[in-house]
């Protein structure tokens, strides 16, 4: 029972640091918004469906590769460990630092819509290709993955993470391109920056000093 709890309670860790990424905007937020507004929400919805997808392919390497570090060096594996404690410490007081920025995504001309499986690759190759993702990733997995971690929590949290990514991307699609859900975003946007802060900087100390 104890095992299901403490399992349990590390899913709802790193959703609540996951969420808190999430929010903070980025380059897919951007590109879920514009292909909203240039071609259609339903376009908008499937680059959020790609997005996911990218993240699948972030989760999977991460996590094969520290299972196969793991395998090799457990030494190897606690100085990458440090290193992502270190990341996440360092964006996490970045994000406590950091002035709001008003979003502000103008109205854009309407063009032809695209094709779905277009919207996805869009989606799929803006998340895919972004080298912060990589770090991201390794930091808050180095959190999660020791020898002994079973492989269900492994999948929980790997599909947990591609279900919350399209859900807010398709949300921020639908909802986003109105002016209204901008200027409430920027009204909160220091709030959630000062949260994500903090989550971050505390799972770096975590994971700095947990034991493997």
């Amino acid at each position: 029972m104890n095992e299901i709890i403490q399992n349990l309670l590390l899913i709802a860790s790193i959703s609540a640091v996951y969420i808190a990424a999430l929010i903070s905007p980025g380059p897919d937020f951007f590109i879920a918004v514009r292909n909203s507004l240039k071609h259609s929400r339903k376009t908008g919805i499937y680059t959020a469906i790609g997005i996911g997808f990218g993240i699948m392919v972030h989760v999977f390497y991460c996590l094969a590769g520290l299972a196969f570090v793991i395998s090799q060096s457990i030494m190897l594996f606690n100085a990458i460990k440090l290193l992502g404690a270190a990341y996440l410490v360092y964006i996490g007081i970045k994000s406590l630092r950091s002035k709001s920025s008003n979003i502000t995504i103008e109205e854009v001309e309407k063009e032809q819509d695209i094709t779905t499986l277009q919207a996805i690759k869009i989606g799929f190759l803006t998340n895919v290709l972004n080298p912060k993702a990589t770090i991201f990733f390794l930091g808050l997995f180095t959190f999660v993955i020791t020898p002994e971690t079973p492989a269900a929590v492994l999948g929980v949290a790997a599909v947990m993470m591609v279900l919350l990514t399209m859900i807010w991307f398709s949300l921020v699609a639908t909802f986003f391109s109105h002016s209204r859900i901008q200027k409430l975003y920027n009204r909160f946007q220091g709030s959630f920056n000062k949260t994500l802060g903090g989550l971050l900087i505390l799972l770096g100390i975590k994971v700095a000093v947990s034991e493997r």
